[in-house]
């Protein structure tokens, strides 16, 4: 399993490509659509994107996904409750594409791809662990190693005020996977004792799998939601018809 994650940048691109966009107009030359629905194309229309559109597209409104910001998280554990602070994440410009699948006529998209994360910034933990108080805070980072999402979203079609005709989502889910392996590096775990925040330390790496299970989650829900709430400010803003060359299905 884990974040969320993807990522917007990677959805959109494949969205993009799956409708045949033309770019012209609003989107960089980078993104480049796919004269059809191959599975050779799309991948590596979407591979070529991928890089340059985590940066973001600010003449859009579309933020940075690579970084991107996590302000505050909190993540209630069984007897422990975690909140991270200002984390940053990267690595999605390194994502690589392993399948899309196009079904234009059912509105359906799938994009899988896996990814090496990491996550840093600020956390405080409180409750106990093995048995142990724990009431710590300083630094974390958190690193995933060949992270596995995939993503199925179905689309739909709306007007705004004025009448213009843009995408929307309907729905989606995910489905992802840890990988190889998920490093912590959480400092300060016992603030009066050093020897165990290290022994913490080291029985959270050693059942790294266990551990993600229940504590990677909510940080994959919150990367996910957020990639969404991209995409679906980008179909706000540019019109169907900048989007796809045919006209909208009946």
């Amino acid at each position: 399993m884990i974040l969320k994650i993807t990522s917007s940048s990677i959805l959109l691109c494949i969205l993009c490509n799956l409708f045949g966009v033309t770019y012209s107009r609003l989107a960089p030359d980078y993104i480049r659509p796919c004269n059809e629905t191959s599975r050779e194309c799309l991948i590596k229309s979407t591979q070529d994107a991928i890089p340059e559109f985590v940066k973001g597209l600010p003449h859009l409104g579309v933020p940075s996904l690579d970084p991107f910001t996590i302000d505050k998280l909190s993540i209630p554990l069984s007897g422990l409750k975690v909140t991270f602070y200002q984390g940053k994440v990267s690595g999605f410009r390194k994502c690589i594409v392993d399948n899309v699948i196009s079904e234009l006529e059912k509105r359906h998209f799938v994009l899988e791809f896996h990814c090496n994360l990491t996550i840093k910034g600020g956390y405080d933990a409180v409750g106990k662990v093995l048995l142990f108080p724990i009431n710590g805070e300083g630094d974390a980072k958190i690193k995933l190693t060949n992270l596995k999402m995939k993503v199925d979203i179905n689309t739909k079609y709306i007007k705004d005020d004025k009448g213009v005709n843009h995408f929307a989502i309907k729905n989606y889910k995910y489905t992802f996977d840890y990988g190889d392996k998920v490093t912590f590096d959480l400092q300060n775990l016992f603030k009066e004792s050093k020897e165990l925040s290290n022994t913490v330390l080291t029985f959270l790496n050693e059942n790294w799998r266990t551990v993600s299970e229940e504590f990677g989650k909510p940080i994959v829900d919150y990367a996910v939601e957020l990639a969404i709430k991209t995409i679906e400010k980008f179909f706000l803003v540019v019109p169907y018809e900048e989007l796809i060359n045919v006209p909208i299905p009946t």
